[in-house]
């Protein structure tokens, strides 16, 4: 069977996205089962990457999950797939997307890699959703491999040729995501190929974000606000800054603080403050919790460019 049988946690949030709101968390790939292994990934090297798609897990149990933290009456400004690895390896993922569209109004975000639209099954599955946003980190082969260090099959003029394509078809708002590191990805020569591609695909919204939680390697430094500005500079205005979260604060809805800190974490790294907001509770009662789960060994604190942060052990 291609299914996995253990019960598994699905959906963890809402939590707070610094472009999304409160962002409901969909997971439906096992961790970190990717098609690329990023320098800048905050979950670690992929130890084997693919490019095969399956239905990992059931749609049935991912649907109730969903539907439960629904009828739950916490904030959610999007149901977002992202998670621990690419959704788009999901076989079931058009027909998951569909079923929510049956649930709710709340609108659903896919956040991928790019890499398998190169595929019309997977550009014809994520038509149902509201929001696409494709990375796009290289303009070129070289810094593809650099940055990405993607499956062999892998070309980044295909993938950026089927992004437009998939631009042509979808209904939705499609926001390109380009990550910068410093002394890879961020030359002025690359990044006026970046700016030409970006104009045939002409997506609704580019935006720029640079490293920001603990990397995957020590050596992907992320750019200053100074430097992302003279990157919009060249790639043009029209292009957003990432910022920070800064909406009001969720009403806690559940008793097991340390097992929603915990699935959480399974899911990125992430500082007090980000816990605090997600979840609703005080930061004290938070840190308190932090601190009974760091003496268990469940989780660690990290210090990534002077933040504290909190990840499993």
């Amino acid at each position: 069977m291609n299914k996995t049988t253990n019960l598994q946690i699905h959906v963890y949030g809402p939590v707070p996205s610094r472009r999304l709101g409160f962002s409901l968390g969909v997971d439906i790939i096992p961790f970190k089962t990717c098609s690329l292994d990023c320098i800048y990934c905050q979950l670690g090297h992929t130890p084997k990457k693919t490019v095969r798609r399956r239905e990992y897990f059931s749609s049935e149990e991912i649907l109730a999950q969903i539907q439960k933290k629904i009828d739950s009456g916490e904030k959610i400004d999007f149901i977002t797939f992202s998670g621990s690895g690419e959704p788009t390896l999901n076989l079931a993922l058009g027909k998951i997307i569909k079923e929510i569209k049956k649930m709710t109004r709340i609108p659903v975000a896919v956040l991928t890699n790019s890499t398998l639209l190169t595929r019309k099954s997977v550009r014809k599955a994520l038509l149902a959703s509201d929001l696409v946003i494709p990375s796009l980190d290289a303009a070129s082969q070289d810094i593809f491999l650099k940055v990405n260090r993607p499956h062999h099959s892998l070309k980044i003029k295909e993938i950026t040729e089927s992004i437009a394509e998939f631009k042509k078809d979808f209904k939705g708002e499609i926001w390109v995501e380009i990550m910068l590191v410093r002394g890879v990805n961020d030359s002025p020569s690359h990044l006026k190929k970046l700016k030409e591609l970006i104009k045939k695909i002409d997506p609704h919204k580019t935006q720029l974000n640079t490293v920001i939680r603990p990397p995957c390697e020590k050596y992907a430094f992320p750019l200053t606000l100074k430097e992302m500005e003279e990157v919009r500079n060249i790639l043009g205005q029209s292009c957003e800054i990432i910022g920070t979260f800064r909406i009001g604060e969720q009403k806690p809805s559940f008793k097991d603080l340390e097992g929603e800190i915990i699935t959480m974490l399974k899911r990125r790294p992430m500082t007090l403050e980000d816990i605090s907001i997600s979840l609703g509770w005080e930061r004290d009662k938070v840190l308190k919790s932090l601190l009974q789960l760091i003496r268990k060994g469940e989780i660690r604190k990290v210090i990534h460019k002077n933040t504290s942060y909190y990840e499993p052990s």
